[in-house]
């Protein structure tokens, strides 16, 4: 009779089973290779643009500095971020880091998951990264939900990546040959994708559903939001990503006709600025007791437009006043000179834009 025991066979089960375990890690790192990677390149693409291709981008003093898109997605940003955009552009010292900071985290977890270097760290950031891109620039796009698209998509994936790692292919790998001791780190384990989560398959699971399920509710309620079509009929979205509005407010009015008013671009395509070419002042029985023409507005001083942040303003153009998706200011129309001073009552000042969209805010004049 052999020297075979029960023990030996036990042990025999064990590693057959841990070789087919390991056989599944490294079929499913190479499943996810591409997946990783190209995840990785969009991270580290918009990384690289900011700090070597187009450092514009995080120079304060060009057009193109980031300060301007992030004021952009102020009107539709979600869960009070418009709110925090707005108190970064009023504070410099935290702006400009923030801008920083971010670009970096999208340079450095896009290349350390192309290299596969801390993979699931990296994953995670991502998924962060998505989070608030789907917050803030979720509603944009002219003829489809573009950056909520992208931004959802990458959350998904880096919700994978974060799961399974990326066992194939990856520096990860490298650092656990050269010092296998790592194995038994539960910080290797959470932060790389050499290796399984250092959790029990049933903890496992639970981690995997619960992430699958944040994953849809996020996901599927802001595109709801956004343009419905789950339980709700299709829709362009609470603001839109194509027509332009202005929101006003906090109307005053002179007895000699002059018209202070707040405006606010919180609709529209950054693409373009919309274009206020026309201005009425109109009684309560319909006539026009004012009128400030493209002319007019035009030529208003540099000192008329009060604007709130420094980036994307309201100015003067050749046919009007000019206001970029996100401006803010208080805006003073002047009285027409010469001009009969108006009786007390109440008045509607109406907007109309070179596309022909009119905007009306009700005014009065206190006796």
């Amino acid at each position: 009779m052999s020297g075979f025991t029960i023990a030996d066979g036990g042990q025999a089960i064990r590693t057959a089973a841990a070789s087919k375990a390991e056989a599944a890690w490294t079929t499913a790192g190479l499943a996810l290779l591409s997946v990783r990677f190209i995840q990785g390149f969009i991270y580290w693409g918009g990384g690289t643009r900011r700090f070597i291709y187009a450092p514009s981008k995080l120079n304060p003093y060009a057009a193109h500095w980031m300060a301007y898109k992030f004021q952009t997605a102020m009107p539709g940003a979600l869960l009070g971020t418009d709110r925090l955009i707005a108190y970064m552009l009023h504070h410099f010292w935290l702006l400009y880091p923030g801008v920083i900071l971010f670009s970096a985290a999208e340079l450095f977890a896009g290349l350390f998951l192309m290299l596969g270097l801390f993979t699931r760290a990296a994953g995670a950031v991502t998924i962060g990264l998505s989070f608030v891109l789907m917050l803030m620039f979720g509603w944009q796009g002219a003829t489809c939900i573009d950056e909520w698209t992208m931004a959802a998509a990458n959350f998904g994936i880096g919700l994978g990546l974060f799961l399974v790692g990326g066992s194939a292919y990856a520096v990860d790998n490298v650092l656990l040959q050269r010092n296998p001791a790592l194995a038994g780190k539960a910080w290797f384990r959470w932060a790389c994708g050499s290796l399984p989560l250092p959790l029990s398959a049933v903890a496992f699971r639970r981690l995997a559903l619960v992430l699958f399920w944040t994953g849809v509710a996020f996901s599927v309620l802001t595109y709801n939001y956004y343009r419905g079509s789950v339980v709700t009929p299709f829709h362009g979205g609470p603001v839109s990503p194509s027509k332009h509005h202005w929101g006003l407010s906090d109307g005053r009015l002179g007895a000699d006709g002059q018209v202070s008013f707040r405006a606010y671009v919180d609709a529209g395509t950054p693409a373009e600025a919309s274009n206020l070419v026309l201005a009425r002042l109109v009684s309560a029985d319909g006539r026009t007791v004012e009128i400030w023409t493209a002319a007019t507005l035009a030529a208003l001083p540099a000192s008329a437009l009060h604007n709130d942040f420094a980036y994307q303003k309201f100015h003067t153009g050749a046919f009007g006043i000019v206001g970029p998706v996100g401006a803010v200011a208080t805006i003073d129309l002047p009285g027409t000179p010469g001009g009969a001073s108006l009786t007390p009552g109440r008045y509607t000042l109406r907007l109309t834009s070179v596309n022909g969209h009119v905007w009306s805010l009700p005014i009065s004049l206190q006796g």
